[in-house]
């Protein structure tokens, strides 16, 4: 690896679950003197964003079977195939130093080429289950790093507990102090994953309009939600004289955490993280139809840490929320604590472990 800079290539799917922990170390893996490409689908390259301008982004073709009619699927081993090629020309030509898979069907092209060339390469998990892709290559990869622990892995796999990477913007807040609830204004912060979460949409605006009037008369809303739930979602809040921000993507999500007094969200790896790093009460509701109920794995950590109050997606109804969301802000100690218990399970290093396990399986430091 001496006289030229190293090269990582990053693989991602196009989720902000895939792609957030792979701008994460990208970062870190800049600042460390690499060069990093990445590689993904149109789907992720609309995570693109913040990833720093140096990082070179490459489309693959690339493709899944879960999507699509009769025709997809049977075009889907061509595309794959295509990308295979397109990738394994590319390496030999660039020759990158260590190839980091995040999951999703765009890595496949990525890893199946370091595979056959035999060049360094790794996965990293961010659920508590590993997802198909990193399954399939879980035993073709040099390591296995893990986001959530413990994470079930196939029979023979080791893995490495490095936490699930956040991007520097979380960092910056990471601790920042917490403002319990009171009798002034509070902040309500709800995510459900990339693109908002219709059931949250559906269930989150009647729970809070349902909260008692000297708790409700405090409280503004930031509410992630699609772009088809939005205006509707938006004039419940307003007709019910509910400050809110209705949003189908908020680009400042962790300046919104850190001024939240509660978050509400699914149990997606990275959203647990930043609500772990920055350190906030938070209501979870684990996405029932995730494979092998993975979120639910995922809210484990701050549940058992008395961190989080988790509700089964069977089990959410307006009444129930509301009681809960009222449990948090009307009990300023309780949420303290709360707030203290998910800094107590943050992995704050977790880009800094994984960037070293990169740099090992690289050979350019000691193992």
């Amino acid at each position: 690896m001496t006289g030229r800079q190293p090269l990582l290539v990053i693989a991602a799917g196009g989720t902000g679950g895939h792609m957030f922990p792979a701008q994460s170390l990208a970062e870190v893996m800049l600042r460390r003197g690499w060069r990093v490409k990445l590689s993904t689908d149109p789907r992720g390259a609309r995570y693109t964003g913040g990833f720093p301008h140096s990082v070179q982004i490459e489309q693959v073709s690339s493709a899944t079977f879960a999507r699509g009619g009769l025709i997809n699927r049977v075009l889907t081993p061509f595309h794959i195939a295509g990308g295979v090629l397109g990738a394994t020309l590319r390496m030999l030509r660039e020759q990158p130093d260590v190839i980091v898979g995040f999951g999703g069907y765009p890595t496949i092209p990525a890893l199946a080429a370091a595979w056959l060339l035999r060049r360094p390469r790794m996965i990293h998990e961010q659920n508590g289950v590993l997802g198909k892709v990193n399954r399939l290559f879980s035993k073709k990869v040099d390591r296995v790093a893990c986001g959530t622990w413990p994470t079930a892995l196939p029979e023979g796999v080791e893995g490495v507990h490095v936490g699930n990477p956040v991007r520097a913007a979380v960092l910056e807040r990471a601790g920042a102090g917490y403002i319990p609830p009171g009798d002034y204004p509070m902040s309500i912060l709800v995510i459900g994953g990339s693109q908002g979460a219709r059931i949250l949409s559906d269930v989150v605006p009647p729970a809070i309009a349902d909260l008692p009037m000297e708790v409700l008369r405090n409280i503004r809303v930031s509410h992630q939600a699609r772009d088809e739930d939005g205006e509707r979602v938006a004039t419940y809040y307003a007709e019910h004289g509910i400050d809110a921000d209705v949003q189908p993507f908020f680009r400042d999500v962790p300046t919104r955490m850190s001024e939240a007094q509660l978050v509400i969200s699914r149990a997606g790896a990275s959203s647990v993280a930043d609500i772990s790093v920055i350190g906030r009460p938070s209501i979870l509701i684990p996405y029932a139809a995730a494979a092998e109920d993975h979120q639910s794995a995922n809210a484990r950590g701050l549940a058992e840490a008395g961190a989080a109050i988790v509700i089964p997606e069977s089990r959410l109804a307006v009444e129930t929320l509301s009681e809960q969301i009222a449990t948090v802000l009307t009990n300023p100690q309780g949420a303290q604590q709360m707030a203290q218990a998910a800094l107590s399970v943050a992995m704050p290093d977790a880009p800094q472990h994984l960037a070293d396990m990169v740099e090992q399986l690289a050979g350019s430091t000691q193992p």
